[in-house]
């Protein structure tokens, strides 16, 4: 039975926006039961091999509830967490509220602030000049675009010449056992805990679907140098189930 929250095409935008939305109150919850916690070492990971400065401006693209925005901004960045599901971003504007009296949601950024800036946008039409940003990051949402090839232009093209791309997402093992066992459990085990949290086994079935459909870590770097960027690693977690890209825009 095909997913309903996966819909190729120009309807995939609303389909995963319709997915968020039903998520949203229990997302951060079921990620961290669904990875047994280790989804916060792998944005940990993420963040150092993003080496931030202080100062630097950095931008989280799909930033869901946050996460990897205020460890960006914890590092000392000015950070701006884009998101266009409206329920993920009211979560993060929430923890915002809780975690800092500084919270500041309107347009312009206090100089000196550090604490991230939330705002509600399309990771494909960035409403961003050229080359503004130290950093670029995306974690769990290259795999939810339409199409990852504009996405990763966007990313490029805010970049500043010299600024990092980092991606981070479920990967495909090399290990065909241990691809069987984490492909398993995504397509047996991931769907109760949206039975039980959400009511809809479809909303977590949906990583499986959508996994099916993203390209092999391989595929993805090939994608980034097809940008021209500098300096591309791949870096496997959890022997693979998961993957960071990294690349460096080119001056």
């Amino acid at each position: 039975m095909a997913n309903k929250f996966y819909e190729p095409g120009e309807r995939r935008a609303a389909r995963v926006n319709d997915l968020f939305a039903a998520i949203a109150p229990r997302y951060d919850l079921i990620n961290d039961l669904q990875s047994f916690g280790m989804h916060r070492s792998w944005k940990r990971r993420l963040l150092q091999l993003a080496r931030v400065r202080p100062g630097e401006c950095a931008l989280d693209l799909c930033c869901g509830t946050g996460d990897v925005a205020f460890l960006l901004a914890e590092q000392g960045a000015r950070v701006v967490g884009l998101d266009f599901s409206g329920p993920m971003l009211a979560i993060a504007r929430a923890r915002l509220d809780a975690e800092s009296p500084l919270a500041n949601h309107s347009s312009t950024p206090r100089p000196g602030l550090r604490v991230p800036r939330f705002l509600r946008g399309d990771a494909m039409s960035l409403p961003f000049p050229d080359d503004c940003f130290d950093i670029v990051t995306i974690a769990y949402g290259l795999r939810n675009l339409r199409s990852i090839e504009p996405g990763l232009r966007e990313m490029w093209r805010v970049a500043r010449p010299g600024g990092r791309l980092l991606a981070l997402d479920f990967g495909k093992p090399a290990n065909a056992f241990w691809r069987w066992v984490c492909f398993g459990y995504l397509k047996r085990f991931v769907p109760l805990f949206g039975t039980v949290f959400c009511g809809d086994s479809q909303t977590h079935a949906y990583i499986w679907e959508s996994l099916k459909h993203y390209p092999a870590p391989d595929a993805v770097a090939a994608k980034f140098r097809e940008l021209n960027c500098g300096s591309i690693r791949v870096v496997t977690l959890l022997g693979g189930a998961m993957s960071i890209h990294y690349g460096v825009k080119s001056a």
